[in-house]
């Protein structure tokens, strides 16, 4: 159960699942298969993931190739390397080996985030000539290897996607045995699982980040402020609640700007800003930086893609089989990415779309909704979302707000289901860490966009 009242949201039982029906994660692909309920996560070492390139080549975490000299003549433009993080946030590692070269944190790119609690390894680049620099720095639980000169950055999503080690803790030794397990890791190779965007894309303790983005784009910009600031939840860290409650209660922005700690950067740039502008709640918001407003807007489009799947899910369509109206998409055959090859399904039998889908060339795809996504010519999926804006009292009209088009959301489409690649049981043993209980370790890849966590979700239950 989840309770609201006068902004604070009170969750019955402050575990993921209830948490995740905030954001419209609600149905698994394998209901009618037992989970082993474990915890993840124990250890940072029990969450390994590793980038995997767009040629193919999983990165490891101990290669360390000899850098090669830069060269302006070979039109070296950037020095790229492999950044190995342990339990550390892919911000707060660039912002640590921003302030150790003294440069801006932008000026380091990598094409995308990896999980905090993990040991993980990714490529970063910077402009210039850094090897000798890189090669020098000495950082906690930050390594850099394998570093060398390239004539072109790493740029955001430009990874073809994740490889994973994981060790699932705690399970029970009575009842769970190594043959169930791998029947359930055979159902998810098969039917894959609800390509969900997960918890961390609107906050893991503050799952609010989709409805400050929908306030945003309704113009409610005090609503938005309210939200990002005030609006409280149990699940949030103690110090961060009370906080919070203060400011709500009392209402003094200057005692609460001097309150809320410096880890709540953005809510205090807001404060700061209404200390000096009484009452203009779109100045505070546009205040923010523009790559955060943009993240906020995204994860509003992010929450009405988990809400279709999930609806689609309960009103008994299946997320394997197509129904007529559902649209395809042929993916490209190097790398299985989305094309701009699309087909109706008319609800016949196609003999050459069913043997794409079988060999996985072609995936089943739901639109995230942007300035340019006309929902006419998908009747199915907008009778489903006419449905879901009814139900969360949304305009229509937030689909024509001008931000759309100055953030550059035209539109998309996701596949409604992803599946794992070489999903198998590395170890399944005695758990050194809990008595009397089982450890499992399992390795998979993903495609860059799917979340580990919900394969997981599907495993634990």
């Amino acid at each position: 159960m989840v309770e609201k009242c006068n902004n604070s949201l009170k969750f019955t039982n402050t575990n993921e699942r209830e948490i995740e029906k905030v954001v419209g994660i609600e149905v698994f692909s394998t209901c009618g298969v037992n989970g082993i309920n474990g915890i993840i996560k124990n250890r940072y070492k029990d969450f390994i993931v590793k980038e995997i390139t767009y040629s193919g080549r999983v990165l490891e975490i101990n290669e360390d190739y000899a850098p090669t000299k830069y060269s302006a003549e070979s039109k070296d433009k950037y020095t790229t390397f492999n950044l190995i993080k342990i339990n550390k946030d892919t911000f707060e590692a660039v912002r640590m080996i921003s302030d150790a070269l003294g440069i801006a944190p932008k000026a380091i790119e990598y094409a995308g985030l990896k999980d905090k609690r993990a040991i993980s390894v990714q490529q970063a680049s910077i402009k210039g000539n850094y090897v000798e620099k890189l090669k020098k720095l000495k950082l906690h639980d930050i390594f850099i290897r394998n570093i060398f000169p390239s004539k072109h950055p790493v740029k955001l999503g430009s990874n073809w996607g994740n490889h994973f080690e994981i060790t699932i803790r705690n399970i029970d030794k009575i009842g769970i045995e190594k043959e169930e397990i791998e029947v359930l890791l055979a159902t998810l190779k098969t039917r894959g699982f609800p390509n969900y965007y997960g918890l961390q894309r609107f906050g893991t303790f503050r799952p609010n980040s989709h409805l400050i983005g929908r306030f945003i784009l309704e113009n409610e910009f005090k609503k938005a402020f309210d939200e990002f600031v005030i609006t409280t939840y149990s699940s949030e860290l103690p110090q961060s609640f009370k906080v919070r409650e203060d400011l709500r209660k009392t209402g003094n922005l200057e005692k609460a700007y001097t309150a809320f700690p410096k880890s709540l950067n953005y809510e205090r740039m807001m404060i700061n800003y209404l200390i000096d502008n009484k009452n203009d709640y779109e100045g505070a918001i546009n205040h923010l930086p523009k790559y955060l407003i943009k993240l906020l807007l995204s994860s509003f489009q992010s929450f009405l893609f988990n809400k279709l799947v999930s609806l689609r899910y309960k009103k008994e369509n299946s997320l394997n089989k197509p129904i007529k109206g559902d649209i395809f998409n042929i993916l490209d055959e190097k790398n299985g990415n989305i094309t701009q090859i699309k087909y109706i399904f008319n609800g016949l039998y196609d003999k050459y779309l069913q043997e794409a889908y079988d060999l996985n060339r072609a995936k089943i795809v739901y639109p995230l909704i942007g300035y340019n996504t006309n929902l006419d010519d998908f009747p199915i999926i907008k009778s489903l979302v006419l449905e879901i804006i009814k139900n969360e009292g949304i305009s229509e009209d937030i689909f024509r707000n001008k931000l759309l088009v100055t953030y550059d959301f035209k539109g998309s489409f996701r596949p409604i289901i992803t599946k794992p690649i070489g999903l198998k049981i590395l170890e399944f043993s005695e758990d050194e860490v809990f008595k009397n209980k089982n450890k499992l370790k399992i390795e998979f890849s993903l495609q860059k966009g799917s979340y580990a966590t919900l394969l997981l979700r599907e495993i634990l239950k």
